[in-house]
């Protein structure tokens, strides 16, 4: 066996010297002719992703054959080795083949179905795009450091991807055209595409020492889209706000808010790409929409992805700007539209609840813990605004009596209402009555309206126990100290205590 391999080899040998001697003409046409023989149109690339298998590379034969041709070529050129660009031309036409249905897949993948659906991680195809591109790249840096001398390796490799790598930048230009098309369910896409993509590009750099500038030029327009997103998505929803033309007049709470969250809540599965835009452009430079002055064509190392305290902090920023701008504008859009302070309390409430919610309820919880201050804030004023008119009805409840010259002033602790009562002027007993009757009155009429507005179950209850603990205790004195004024049981005291406690949880 090791005398036959010995006599292939010789005839080999002979075979080159021949052709040699008959020019170096003849010796590029073998290789073109050996190359291409060997070369299939392309391969099923998935085939050997789905197994985790390496690309195939071309027999030791063929590759003993073609290093020789070099070697003879290559040591009696002037110029430049003739068998470089042979190689990328056969070479490049099989890389080009046998990624172009992922590339295609690529842009197929990002069609939507729904207008408003939002992009999920994983969806597009250009994760599997990219994991061919490395196993085929990879290999044929192999082939080609086999084939030719250290100073070809650069050149021919570079060569042979440029029809791919072309083909890679004009499936970029397009996903990034439907990007911008749909900026506001789809920027996920360009923060995946930028850590799928540097990552290539940092694994090639790594194994080859090539193409580093050439991807970063591909993705530069992915990654500008990226970082100008995030300005963009804040300025989407303060358009979504002023484009609202009604508030329902029960407080209910507007769709924005619960979109603006879930943009957040998906902002998180992209959170190691997402932090290294906003760490390029810097905390709180998505407050302008205008391009950062330090773009450029690099593209982020594998180290910038790396979510530390400072990339969360950052995201962190994010969204408390979000929301902050989210609850200004639909204040002010509220004021506009809507008549009474306690529905305004009421909406700006609901919304503070559903924010909270969503944050609770999902992967924003330990990135926004105690960083919330801004929304007891909100709620504070929304609380203020909802019992303005509770607390202008408490006025009745207090007293300025007018002693009768024999009896003096009851001591404040008594529960003898008929010894109070009794103690008054006629004027006082006058007053105390219309106090009652004017106090029943509006409490009835804003029981009702608490009723008929549209309320989160926990802002009823806040709003509930806000108003209980600012009137029984109020309502309780009050009539401990004057029920023995009515004397026609009924006729100015609605309600007491019992009664009246029985409305206060029915506010709950």
């Amino acid at each position: 066996m090791q005398t036959s391999n010995l006599r292939a080899n010789q005839q080999t040998i002979s075979d080159l010297q021949r052709l040699v001697r008959n020019g170096n003409t003849q010796l590029e046409n073998s290789f073109d002719k050996l190359l291409r023989g060997e070369t299939p149109r392309s391969i099923e690339p998935l085939n050997f992703i789905t197994k985790n298998k390496p690309f195939p590379l071309l027999s030791q034969d063929t590759i003993s054959k073609l290093s020789l041709m070099n070697s003879y070529v290559s040591g009696n050129s002037s110029a430049d080795n003739p068998l470089v660009k042979i190689y990328a031309e056969v070479r490049g036409l099989y890389l080009s083949q046998t990624l172009v249905n992922l590339a295609y897949a690529s842009v197929n993948t990002a069609k939507k179905k729904s207008h408003d659906a939002i992009y999920r991680s994983g969806t597009n195809g250009i994760g599997m795009y990219a994991q061919a591109m490395e196993g085929l790249f990879v290999a044929e840096y192999e082939n080609i450091c086999n084939i030719f001398m250290r100073q070809d390796w650069g050149p021919a490799f570079q060569t042979a991807c440029q029809a791919p790598m072309a083909e890679l930048a004009r499936t970029l230009r397009e996903l990034n055209n439907h990007i911008k098309a749909h900026l506001s369910t789809d920027c996920y896409l360009a923060y995946e595409v930028t850590e799928i993509m540097s990552s290539l590009s940092n694994n090639l750099e790594t194994r080859t020492g090539e193409l580093k500038a050439t991807l970063a030029a591909a993705l530069k327009p992915v990654r500008e889209t990226g970082k100008m997103s995030l300005a963009e998505l804040l300025d989407d929803t303060r358009r979504k706000v002023g484009a609202i033309q009604a508030l329902p007049h029960d407080g209910s709470p507007m769709p924005v808010v619960s979109e603006t969250m879930q943009r957040l809540q998906t902002m998180v599965d992209f959170l190691r790409p997402i932090s290294s835009i906003m760490i390029s452009i810097g905390d709180g430079g998505w407050k302008s929409a205008a391009p950062s002055n330090t773009s450029s064509d690099a593209i982020p190392s594998l180290a910038s992805f790396d979510i530390g305290a400072d990339g969360k902090e950052i995201f962190a920023h994010y969204c408390t700007d979000t929301i902050e701008l989210l609850m200004s504008a639909l204040e002010q859009k509220a004021r506009l539209l809507l008549k009474g302070k306690s529905v305004l309390g009421v909406f700006l409430a609901n919304s503070i609840t559903i924010i909270e919610r969503m944050i609770r309820d999902s992967d924003l919880k330990p990135l926004l813990e105690g960083r919330l201050n801004a929304l007891d804030v909100w709620r504070k004023k929304a609380k203020a605004l909802y019992s303005e008119a509770w607390k202008e009805i408490s006025v009745n409840l207090f007293d300025v009596i007018h002693t009768t010259s024999k009896g003096g002033r009851p001591a404040s602790g008594s529960n003898d209402s008929a010894s109070i009562v009794k103690a008054l002027n006629s004027k006082d007993r006058n007053s105390i009555k219309q106090k009652f009757v004017a106090f029943t009155a509006s409490f009835d009429e804003l029981v009702a309206r608490h009723k008929t507005y549209s309320m989160e179950r926990e802002v009823r209850q806040m709003f509930a126990k806000d108003v209980q603990q600012m009137l029984e205790p109020l309502y309780n004195r009050f009539w401990d100290r004057y029920h023995g004024i009515d004397k026609d049981r009924g006729k100015h005291i609605k309600y007491d205590k019992s009664s009246i406690a029985a409305i206060f949880l029915s506010l709950y």
